[in-house]
C-alpha cells in the first residue's frame, strides 16, 4: 500500500511540464514568454494550465507587473524551491539509468549518491549502525 504523502506528491508533480517548469523557475523569476522559450515544445494553453495548478498547489506565486495587458512574473515559493532541490538528483538518476556517468563531487571526484539525513542529528537516516529507516511505501 502506498504512503498517502507519496500519492499527494505525485498528484502535484506527476506531470512532466510541472517538473520542467519548476526547473526553469529554479534559476529565478520568469515571465510567461521566457517560460515558453525555456520549455520548448509546451503549448501556451498547457503552460497557463500548469502555472495555475502550480499556484493552487503552493509551488508558484504569480506577481502582476503590468495591468494592460495583464502580465505576470512567476517565482517559486518556498515549497517550490524545496521541490527544485530534488531535481538534480532526479536528473542524475536518469543519466545513470541511461548509461551515463553519475555527477561527481567537485572536490574528490566521488560519484554522488542520494542519502536522506536528519538535519537535527546530522546523521544519515538508515546509515550503518543506525536503527531508523525510511518508510516511503
Amino acid at each position: 500500500m502506498l504512503d498517502d504523502a507519496l500519492r499527494e506528491a505525485t498528484d502535484i508533480v506527476g506531470d512532466r511540464w510541472v517538473l520542467l517548469t519548476v526547473g526553469a523557475l529554479s534559476s529565478g523569476s520568469r515571465r510567461f514568454g521566457d517560460l515558453i522559450t525555456d520549455l520548448a515544445g509546451i503549448a501556451p494553453n498547457v503552460l497557463i494550465d500548469r502555472l495555475r495548478r502550480m499556484e493552487r498547489s503552493g509551488l508558484v506565486v504569480a506577481t502582476l507587473y503590468s495591468q494592460r495587458p495583464r502580465r505576470y512574473l512567476y517565482d517559486l515559493t518556498e515549497s517550490g524551491l524545496e521541490l527544485a532541490a530534488i531535481l538534480p538528483m532526479l536528473s542524475n538518476w536518469a543519466t545513470r539509468r541511461n548509461g551515463g556517468e553519475s555527477a561527481k563531487h567537485s572536490t574528490c571526484g566521488t560519484p554522488l549518491g542520494v542519502t536522506p539525513w536528519c538535519p537535527s542529528c546530522r546523521t544519515a537516516v538508515g546509515a550503518q549502525g543506525h536503527d531508523d529507516s525510511l518508510r516511503w511505501l
